[in-house]
């Protein structure tokens, strides 16, 4: 009778290991499921600035864009005539979210395009730099009218604006100080001005929403 009661307790000691044993990798199981499904739901995120070697081929795209149909379509505004090359690199800022510092690069290497370009030599270098950094830092204000992003469309009418006025300052600083140039009346200037910004304005907002959406559908395939 003792021996048959002992019996019965071993068994019954054995069958409650068993069980913990089987409920412990049970619920490893059920852990590491989760865990691995976890990791594979991570998104891979796409870095912003020059950082990245697809921004980098974006930029130069679209730098050679604007000098190409600087150099083909210029002609076919008899006005007002938009500079493809600020509205290039206005548009490959919006894109790219660069740095300040990055933002001042992109403008100086559209201004050494520039200088493929009638006009007068080196002062792009520093009105495309002033543009550059300008809608750099327009991207850092909040510009929204509702659920639409502004920043394309204001954002370029300012950058195109002050590089045009830096242009005009560095031109007229250039010509007092005896520079053998001639300067644009001031008031042919303006109107020029003007209305280049308000045509790059257009032509960056209507590319800048196809361009960010086939941007995004690349990155998620």
């Amino acid at each position: 009778m003792e021996k048959n009661i002992r019996n019965n307790a071993n068994q019954r000691a054995n069958e409650n290991t068993g069980a913990a044993r089987g409920s412990a990798h049970s619920g490893a199981a059920g852990t590491g499921a989760p865990r691995q499904a976890q990791k594979r739901a991570v998104p891979q995120t796409q870095l912003t600035g020059l950082k990245d070697i697809r921004n980098l081929i974006l930029l130069g795209v679209l730098l050679a864009a604007g000098v190409v149909l600087k150099m083909v379509l210029a002609s076919s505004f008899p006005v007002m005539k938009p500079n493809f090359v600020i509205a290039m690199y206005c548009l490959s800022v919006l894109l790219i979210r660069p740095t300040l510092v990055e933002g001042a690069v992109i403008g100086v290497l559209a201004g050494v395009l520039c200088q493929f370009f009638p006009g007068v030599p080196y002062i792009n270098l520093v009105s495309e730099l002033v543009g550059g950094v300008v809608m750099t830092l327009l991207l850092r204000v909040p510009l929204r009218a509702d659920a639409f992003d502004l920043h394309p469309i204001v954002g370029t009418f300012l950058s195109t604006l002050a590089s045009g006025f830096t242009y005009v300052g560095v031109m007229y600083l250039s010509f007092y100080a005896g520079a053998a140039i001639t300067p644009t009346p001031l008031g042919a200037f303006l109107a020029i001005i003007f209305g280049t910004a308000a045509i790059n304005a257009i032509i960056v907002q209507v590319l800048e929403i196809p361009l960010r959406a086939a941007l995004k559908g690349n990155n998620r395939s």
